[in-house]
């Protein structure tokens, strides 16, 4: 299987952002496709896949190039609020019914958009900051200072120990039954295996070996890397921080079957990449997942 926003499908086009060159072309502005954004949610067609429009449709708001994809120029124009009538949903939940070279432009466009949300003064002097090349960096008029956007990393790992058993845990906040990997943000001068280690015993007292990287996820809910890691535990008795994490388990491959086979067991959705990992480790059917 496959998860959600894992690979980049359009030209980004930089070298087009920084004298609004992307808006001239062979139709002038109007042959743009523009995606409308506000903050998470994006326009569906009856809540799944994304709805585009012609430049000249657009509302007022401040605009992102998102790129060139088969020749045509894409961009998203910010909003506070999508209309009613543009069906909006948040991309993280529509996200498995976007096409690929659609979700690669959206999950572009959201992680933007929740930068500037949240951004909107200059971090040095405090003076409101203007967007400049097409919406990818923010400059203060007062200080001249330059701000681009923000990705916090985030290490999300898959845990096995000498019997093959996966580690999960669950949230306090979970339903019962509701499981997951264990994740957590990497630190000021650490690196990701040693950021995987410390995660993992902070938060169910495994203390943990080997760690492989696996793969990578943009995760802009609002500003995430999701960086994915199998890692070999080096013992085995869990003991959970009770803040975090209220409960953890080693399961074996066959109790994630039949458990979830029963909706005992429920698991992250198929746009995560918690679940691809867990897809990786078991090499079989998972039927349950999250609702």
């Amino acid at each position: 299987m496959d998860f959600a926003f894992d690979h980049a499908q359009h030209d980004r086009a930089g070298h087009l952002r920084k004298d609004d060159a992307w808006r001239r072309g062979p139709g002038g502005g109007n042959d743009i496709r523009v995606l409308v954004i506000g903050g998470e949610h994006v326009p569906t067609h009856g809540g799944a896949g994304l709805r585009w429009i012609p430049a000249d449709e657009a509302p007022e708001g401040e605009w992102i190039f998102l790129g060139v994809k088969d020749g045509v120029r894409h961009a998203a124009v910010m909003v506070d609020r999508l209309p009613a009538e543009l069906e909006p949903a948040s991309l993280r939940v529509i996200g498995p019914t976007v096409a690929a070279d659609e979700a690669s432009m959206a999950v572009h466009a959201v992680g933007i958009a929740r930068w500037h949300q949240t951004h909107r003064f200059c971090a040095k002097c405090g003076a409101p900051s203007d967007i400049a090349q097409a919406g990818h960096v923010r400059i203060c008029p007062a200080c001249g200072a330059h701000h681009f956007p923000r990705t916090d990393p985030a290490v999300i790992m898959l845990i096995t120990d000498d019997q093959d058993r996966a580690l999960l845990g669950r949230q306090g906040a979970w339903p019962e039954g509701r499981f997951s990997t264990l994740a957590g943000f990497v630190e000021p001068g650490e690196t990701l295996g040693d950021a995987v280690r410390r995660e993992v015993m902070e938060e169910v007292g495994i203390e943990v070996g080997d760690v492989t990287y696996a793969a990578s996820q943009p995760w802009p809910f609002p500003s995430s890397l999701m960086l994915g890691f199998f890692g070999r535990a080096l013992t085995h008795d869990i003991v959970v921080d009770q803040d975090e994490i209220a409960e953890a388990r080693w399961f074996s491959r066959e109790e994630v079957t039949e458990l979830t086979a029963s909706s005992q067991l429920l698991l992250p959705p198929d746009v995560s990449i918690s679940r691809w990992l867990l897809h990786q480790w078991h090499g079989g059917a998972i039927h349950g997942r999250w609702t």
